[in-house]
């Protein structure tokens, strides 16, 4: 039995563009190809799909994803592991998720709370001083301090309304690569003065090496560039490219 692209990407929330880079780059191609160019998928392809959006959701670059999936291991053996990594994180929420329950439980019956530090089990507070510390010997403390000043305390709904800016921006981005246009193209840098712009009036103002900095950052780092790959598999690349003409031209 086969599957058409559309059918694959209505049943896996996989859009075709995202199918068909991921053929381009030899990550999973199709079973085969119609006479009207139209691309066909199996069980076996369909499997190797489910392994690539697992590891996706894992946080796995796309290079890594296709290093595991080409090296011929037993389907069973990688499905084994991904449930490994899978019952990782679901423990680890699990144990997130008994500490809020203790605290909630604790405010709503008004003990006489002598020691917080059960508040914060399950926490990975190393990772976030790592991430913390990354920044401060990329763009120095300095610039990173001023940052988290200048958002903390921010309410729920001032980071939700940041965050639809930020999607609007990677919409607008995608059309214009889908349009065709090159990363040093004006009508891309004018789209970045706005990406600047909302950065420094919301979070903290870059200069020429710090914005160029960044845009490696969106595109080197797996927690950065997981999430601009299931957008997109080509927007990390191209940002970076973009970022970094901009930098040059405008800062």
């Amino acid at each position: 039995m086969a599957w058409s692209i559309a059918q694959v990407a209505k049943m896996s929330k996989v859009t075709s563009r995202t199918l068909r880079h991921y053929d381009e780059i030899g990550l999973l191609p199709p079973a085969w190809v119609g006479g009207n160019g139209y691309r066909y998928y199996e069980k076996e392809q369909l499997l190797r799909l489910q392994q690539i959006l697992v590891m996706r959701e894992l946080g796995v670059g796309l290079d890594a994803i296709k290093e595991i999936v080409q090296q011929g291991r037993d389907p069973v053996e990688v499905l084994k592991m991904h449930r490994g990594w899978l019952q990782a994180e679901r423990d680890r929420y699990a144990r997130l998720a008994r500490t809020v329950t203790r605290t909630i439980e604790e405010l709503e019956g008004g003990e006489n709370v002598t020691s917080m530090d059960h508040w914060f089990e399950g926490f990975d507070s190393a990772k976030q001083e790592e991430l913390q510390e990354e920044a401060r010997q990329r763009w120095g403390a300095e610039q990173v301090d001023a940052a988290n000043a200048h958002v903390k305390g921010k309410s729920a709904e001032w980071w939700k309304s940041e965050g639809k800016k930020w999607a609007a921006q990677l919409d607008a981005l995608i059309a214009l690569i889908d349009a065709g246009h090159e990363p040093g193209d004006a009508e891309v840098l004018d789209m970045l003065d706005g990406h600047y712009r909302w950065l420094s009036s919301g979070h903290w103002t870059p200069n020429r090496e710090s914005y160029t900095g960044l845009g490696d950052v969106y595109a080197d780092d797996p927690r950065f560039r997981a999430n601009f790959d299931k957008t997109d598999p080509r927007l990390a690349e191209f940002l970076r490219t973009a970022m970094a003409v901009y930098a040059q031209a405008r800062l």
